[in-house]
């Protein structure tokens, strides 16, 4: 008999929804509890008790939190955990995803034996289905990806495919992706696992308990309002799922959550289904844009349909989610998926003459870029979200645990920096999340391609002062919320964003850019950059606690680093003292809020008297780089700009073209430049009076592309790749910016002298490779002696050498210049070689070579 509650008392039926073997539970609150907070303190609130709450609630407990409340509005389950698919799966197309997949997955095996709770986990593995040559081209990038990480994943042929899956119609079948130990779990059973759990260590669950007011209080703790009373907390975490977003307004946030609608359909028996020995795999034919998995034995599929014909829930957006709302479903409507029924009837035959018992309809959540946003926000104390999971079963485990670790440790154990809540800011608007969000429920399956582009919602209302000027002159790439030119137009070349996974129409073009900046001079709009100006009393004890380097002094700059306590890489920035005890801080642009959120709780946490100003919207940003630089922008200011008055990492307030700026000379391309910060309305009369100087130099256009080229020629690191929450600077090559004998003790000091004093493990190399259509991007598996034994970080084309180039950790006893290794490019592995870096010498380098020689000339 079914059970409704930890006591153990049975639950009513839902058969009308589901198949005969699922697990249910009460359709209204169980009778059997009586809300109660039983506490008005707690050291968390948990705010929503689905899979992905639950699991916090559990792995807190268990890390040995004390004081962990959890409260859920209806009861658990409720909203979307209760009527999801199950699916559970060790794949994901990006990397530190695999991660909370495979603990998932892993906590998921063992949770039965722990709690005495049965969670119904089914593991017969799963396979996608390559039925196109590019989705096979696909299938061996993600390999490579998925080579240097410890779960198991396999490219398989049609052969293999129809013995693990005999029901398949193998006509279009070219190839496989399996991954063993995939399957399906029952979310109610896990989900009430995670509970049993959470309470054996001491976490409290109360529902329902429907939370009505949040209060932040001057010391950073919170007042939780409920109808039973109110509840004090250190820090509250919302993981409300389609609620999310009414948590979110009580403290004046706009959370780009959205619900949307998902069918899946199940079978009556079905003799083919119940005649086989073993359980099926799950499969996902992704040109058929649907899942499909054994369920009992008949069959359960679910589509996803295109944006055009999707459907979301967005009066839920404007208007809240019904009051009362928990357990319903919506109507079903097989019209908008029979498309997809029909392909799933071609692909496995039986399903024509299968019998449809239920349609299952019910919300999801979706945000713009289909993944979570999971972690502390910015601007807010103590507040932390889990939120936005249109897959949360698979993510629950794994997600409980990784936000445990940060709340308890005080940084995350792993970067996961594409889940970070800050990525969205208040450019992302209403119509932005639902534009973003039909796009992305409708690519479910497309093929993920290197550098992709989605194009819903865009622009946003976060363009640079330049894009009306630029735009129909490049191909933009998205920043978050900006637009940024990837590369520039010539005649006679293709046009547009055509992806592959191999070189394509952007490969001369970036080429011809890279030959620009390199023997005349180019302009880039870095515009996207966050922004920051510190100031105040406190401003220099601040920093100098914040960065691994000195304070530069007034009127120069440095690359500085913001380490956590474990000596990871939290942050790269460009630091500017302007003027006394006032700073310029400069990040890329998907790091604005993450690292300003960093900054914000050191000045709390210290007591620092300093003022922070976000300036990233309304400052505008030019590159100019170049061997004509100098004498193109000489040509408009009164300054000397020679290289005795204006040295390398200098930066002052000047005039150009009587324009205001702030300029410092500095340029990730590595050749003569300065990065020119001003008013954004100023940004087209710069640019303007800019390209007029410097027509007689030939001045012109170049793009991130060739920016990237260029960076990585010079052996420049680059923040999310070379460096992340997953490496310390000792280890990324970056001593020279690390002052461990600098009198201030700045946060991870102390762990980087430990792990310098016992030695390094892996190293960063730098890498030529012998390719030929195909270059590395970085993440893609290095092997020696047949093993993977590192992974490359980022990669391109070297217009120089006119070979491949890549960054890559590797052992340290492989780390040595003229090592052999192997790199793995679609499907193939070609030869590579460490070299010394960098392969070219930036400017400033050049000059002080030059000046030697002349020196040494008798």
């Amino acid at each position: 008999m079914p059970t409704c509650c930890l006591q153990g008392h049975p639950g009513p039926s839902l058969q009308s929804f589901f198949p005969a073997g699922h697990p249910l539970i009460c359709s209204d609150v169980c009778k059997h509890r009586s809300p109660s907070l039983g506490k008005d303190r707690a050291d968390t609130v948990i705010i929503g008790g689905g899979c992905v709450g639950v699991s916090l609630a559990y792995h807190l407990a268990k890390a040995g939190l004390k004081d962990v409340v959890l409260l859920e509005k209806s009861e658990l389950t409720a909203g979307s955990t209760w009527h999801a698919a199950g699916l559970t799966t060790y794949f994901h197309p990006g990397i530190n995803l695999k991660k909370i997949h495979a603990y998932s997955i892993k906590l998921y095996e063992k949770l039965e034996e722990e709690t005495g709770q049965a969670v119904g986990f089914h593991q017969p593995g799963s396979i996608r289905i390559a039925s196109t040559p590019t989705r096979v081209d696909e299938f061996k990038y993600q390999m490579t990806r998925a080579g240097w990480h410890p779960t198991e994943q396999y490219l398989i042929t049609p052969e293999k495919v129809q013995e693990l899956f005999p029901l398949l119609n193998m006509d279009k079948v070219l190839a496989g992706l399996y991954n063993p130990g995939d399957g399906h779990i029952d979310p109610y059973s896990l989900t009430m696992a995670l509970a049993a759990g959470a309470r054996k260590y001491g976490a409290q669950l109360n529902y329902p308990v429907q939370v009505t007011n949040l209060n932040s209080r001057s010391d950073g703790t919170w007042e939780v309002e409920t109808p039973l009373g109110i509840i004090q907390a250190k820090r509250i975490v919302n993981t409300a799922g389609f609620w999310a977003r009414e948590i979110g307004k009580m403290i004046g946030l706009q959370h780009p959550v959205i619900p949307v609608h998902h069918q899946y359909v199940v079978t009556s028996t079905v003799p083919e289904v119940k005649a086989l020995k073993t359980e099926l795999p799950v499969i996902r034919d992704l040109e058929g844009s649907y899942y499909l998995r054994q369920e009992r034995d008949g069959l359960l599929f679910g589509p996803y349909e295109s944006q055009e014909k999707m459907k979301l829930q967005d009066s839920w957006v404007t208007n809240g989610v019904p009051p009362g709302f928990g357990k319903e479903l919506f109507e079903s409507d097989l019209d908008r998926i029979m498309e997809y029924i029909e392909a799933a009837m071609e692909m496995v035959p039986v399903l024509k003459q299968a019998n449809i018992i239920n349609t299952v309809s019910g919300p999801i959540t979706y945000s713009p870029d289909i993944l979570p946003m999971v972690g502390p926000h910015q601007g807010v104390r103590n507040y932390w979200v889990a939120i936005g999971f249109g897959y949360g079963i698979i993510h629950a485990g794994g997600i409980g645990k990784y936000l445990s670790d940060w709340i308890l440790e005080g940084e995350p154990p792993f970067d996961l920096i594409e889940l970070d809540p800050n990525r969205y800011g208040k450019w992302t608007t209403t119509e932005y999340t639902a534009a973003k969000a039909r796009e992305s429920y409708g690519f479910n399956n497309i093929i993920i391609y290197p550098k992709e582009e989605r194009f819903a919602g865009r622009p946003t209302e976060r363009t640079s002062g330049l894009y009306d000027l630029l735009k129909t002159k490049c191909s933009m790439g998205f920043h978050a919320g900006w637009e940024q030119p990837h590369w520039f137009y010539k005649a006679g070349d293709e046009t547009g964003y055509k992806p592959s996974f191999r070189r394509t129409n952007w490969f001369d073009p970036v080429g011809r850019e890279y030959k620009q900046v390199m023997e005349k001079v180019g302009v880039i709009d870095l515009s996207p950059f966050g922004k920051f100006k510190v100031k105040g009393t406190d401003s220099v004890k601040l920093l100098d606690h914040l960065f691994a380097n000195v304070v530069p002094k007034v009127g120069s700059t440095n690359i500085s680093h913001m380490l956590t306590p474990r000596g990871k890489v939290y942050a790269e920035l460009t630091v500017s003292q302007l003027y006394p005890g006032e700073f310029m801080l400069v990040t890329g642009s998907g790091s604005e809020l993450h690292d300003l959120r960093w900054i914000e709780e050191e000045v709390v946490r210290g007591g620092y008297k300093v003022e922070i100003e976000n300036m990233t919207d309304e400052m505008g940003v030019l590159g100019v780089a170049g061997p004509y630089a100098r004498q193109v922008l000489q040509k408009l200011t009164s300054e000397d700009l020679s290289d005795e008055s204006f040295k390398f990492l200098q930066s002052r307030h000047l005039k150009l073209s009587d324009i205001a700026v702030t300029a410092i000379r500095i340029s990730y391309t590595g050749e003569l430049g300065w990065e020119l910060y001003h008013r954004k309305e100023d940004s087209v009369a710069l640019y303007n009076a800019i390209m007029d100087a410097g027509q007689k130099e030939g001045i012109d256009n170049f793009g991130t592309y060739a920016l990237n080229a260029l960076r990585l020629e010079k052996g420049f690191r680059a923040w999310g790749a070379e460096m992340n929450c997953d490496t310390n600077p000792l280890e990324a090559g970056l001593e020279y910016f690390v002052k461990l004998n600098k009198p201030a003790d700045f946060t991870g000091k102390k762990t980087l002298k430990q792990i310098k004093e016992e030695g390094l493990k892996r190293r960063l190399v730098y890498l030529t490779l012998e390719t030929d259509d195909v270059d590395p991007e970085g993440n893609e598996s290095v092997w020696h002696n047949g093993k993977v034994i590192g992974n490359t970080t980022s990669g391109s084309f070297s217009y120089s050498a006119k070979q491949s180039l890549a960054f890559a950790y590797v052992p340290i006893e492989l780390s040595k210049v003229g090592q052999k290794l192997e790199v793995e490019l679609l499907g193939k592995n070609y030869s590579a070689t460490i070299i010394q870096e960098p392969l070219v010498l930036t400017e400033p380098t050049r000059t002080r070579l030059q000046r030697k020689e002349w020196k040494s000339i008798p």
